[in-house]
């Protein structure tokens, strides 16, 4: 990539597309500061929450282990608003359960409410809807907007042109660099 500046304010959704191999989960890795720039600076306000293309969970723990492990690093006081996600991503029956023995779209539920539980600022999600139902799949464009309407930047990388019409802006990382675009929505 090559002079990729990504100027993400608030209450703005902005979509990341392009070819495959093109560096778009390269670019929110560094984004949320997983990977150096070789050069350059990222700048983040607030917390960033980060919901990565593949899943990063232990198989042996419960969902309600990995949301307590969370709960611990975020330093959250309860588990309320992660309580809230798992109605409204459908995860209440799946507390007890072993995430080894979920589905990939349940385990990318649990991935993005991960992400969501400590109420991030900026909130980085590649490919978050992988394996979800058409159901779960529009409920999480519903959250989208209500987190950009509450003030929250977030950037999605996405495949789906049916997706497009969600965006305030488009940045289309094409041949190393990033151009960008605002959409009529």
């Amino acid at each position: 990539m090559r002079d990729v500046d990504l100027d993400v304010s608030a209450g703005m959704l902005v979509g990341v597309v392009g070819e495959n191999g093109t560096g778009k989960s390269t670019l929110l890795q560094i984004a949320v500061g997983h990977l150096a720039p070789d050069r350059g600076t990222v700048t983040r306000t607030g917390a960033v929450g980060y919901c990565p293309q593949q899943a990063v969970l232990n198989d042996a723990f419960t969902v309600g282990q990995h949301l307590r492990l969370f709960q611990m690093a975020y330093r959250l006081p309860t588990l309320a608003r992660a309580g809230e996600l798992m109605e409204l991503l459908a995860l209440t029956g799946c507390r007890r359960r072993q995430v080894g023995e979920l589905s990939g779209g349940t385990r990318q539920k649990l991935n993005l409410l991960i992400a969501l539980m400590h109420e991030p600022q900026l909130l980085v999600l590649d490919e978050p809807y992988q394996g979800f139902d058409w159901d779960t799949h529009q409920r999480f464009w519903a959250l989208a907007a209500d987190l950009r309407d509450q003030g929250r930047s977030i950037i999605v990388v996405s495949h789906l042109l049916h997706d497009l019409h969600h965006f305030d802006a488009i940045a289309h990382l094409r041949q190393g660099r990033l151009h960008y675009e605002e959409t009529d929505r």
